[in-house]
């Protein structure tokens, strides 16, 4: 069941998308007021959906999807994970890693929608989109097993993790950090690293485009192969599948369950779907400052996800940055 967040006739719905040119709003199920309450009604509240949907005994309003104005198929999630290179493509780039899921947090407020434009400002420095497969929780979830982490899994959506590279290098510490000794902790040794904050680079708005809605867990036999693809101003610079994760979706869940507990619509992103595409073209070729858009990235099983690009002139005051592409 695809289910989207939208707006018509300045009103937000929730709705089932029976085909891919209009949607059936459900506003006359109380469980329906929000894609939160349905997710927390759980399997209640997909039921009360098929049984709407099965008593066609009256016309029902279906609404052209042009007619609508996409909004992210969860508004406002909790927290939004992202897991770092968890892709077989990235291993032979790696110096080091660990032996286990990497993850970051994203702000709600970099979500955008489907058709919605993702704003790239000039003093970003070089931005690129990054393809993926995103899990939208369905209850709380807590030190959970890898064997039962997929029943806590609500549904899938399309997610882009839009990257800030400039802003990376411009986020980037060099330094000496200090840790206790392993053979004497009351000493402290220096031990030399670089690391890059993600707040920017990874949290700026607009930067989680998300949707166009989400498809409910018991239409996605196998999350862990469905092919990915992703063009930019029409030329294809990804062809993948999440077959070729490190971690497979079940295991970074249970992961991330030891950490942070997982409440029902939580996002988590599963990592970047970036292995280049027949041409050689790469997402790291797809400047967004300079490569005109759309971005559009299809996955299996999940439709298709559009995005206009709209890079807008400017600086920053005071705050003279340097340029990092």
């Amino acid at each position: 069941m695809k289910l989207a967040t939208f707006q018509y006739q300045q009103r937000t719905l929730v709705g089932v998308a029976l085909n891919d040119t209009h949607l059936l709003p459900l506003d006359a199920l109380p469980v329906c007021a929000s894609m939160q309450s349905l997710i927390a009604a759980g399997s209640a509240g997909l039921a009360a959906i098929r049984e709407y949907l099965a008593a066609a005994a009256e016309p029902r309003q279906m609404i052209p999807v042009e007619a609508v104005t996409w909004l992210p198929p969860v508004t406002s999630p909790g927290k939004i994970c992202g897991v770092a290179m968890n892709n077989s493509a990235s291993n032979a780039r790696k110096i080091s890693a660990p032996e286990h899921p990497a993850f970051f947090l994203k702000p709600a407020s970099s979500l955008v929608a489907h058709q919605q434009p993702v704003l790239i400002r000039e003093y970003y420095g070089s931005v690129h989109p990054e393809p993926e497969l995103a899990c939208v929780i369905g209850r709380t979830a807590r030190e959970i097993a890898p064997e039962r982490a997929l029943d806590y899994v609500f549904g899938y959506t399309i997610f882009d993790d839009i990257t800030g590279n400039g802003m990376r290098a411009q986020d980037r510490f060099h330094y000496y950090a200090l840790y206790p000794k392993a053979d004497n902790p009351a000493e402290l040794e220096r031990v030399e690293q670089h690391l890059s904050y993600a707040a920017r680079y990874k949290g700026s708005d607009t930067f989680s485009a998300m949707g166009p809605w989400l498809v409910t867990a018991d239409d996605i036999a196998d999350p862990d192969n469905l092919d990915v693809s992703c063009k930019v101003g029409g030329e294809l610079v990804a062809e993948d599948s999440t077959r070729y994760y490190n971690f497979k979706v079940a295991e970074v869940l249970s992961f991330i369950s030891h950490f942070l507990t997982l409440h029902p619509g939580d996002v988590i992103a599963m990592g970047t779907a970036f292995k280049p595409s027949a041409t050689r073209k790469s997402i790291h070729h797809a400047n967004l400052q300079v490569v005109p858009g759309p971005i559009e990235i299809e996955i299996s099983g999940l439709g298709r996800q559009v995005s206009p690009v709209s890079v807008q002139k400017g600086g920053l005051g005071r705050w003279q940055l340097k340029r990092s592409d």
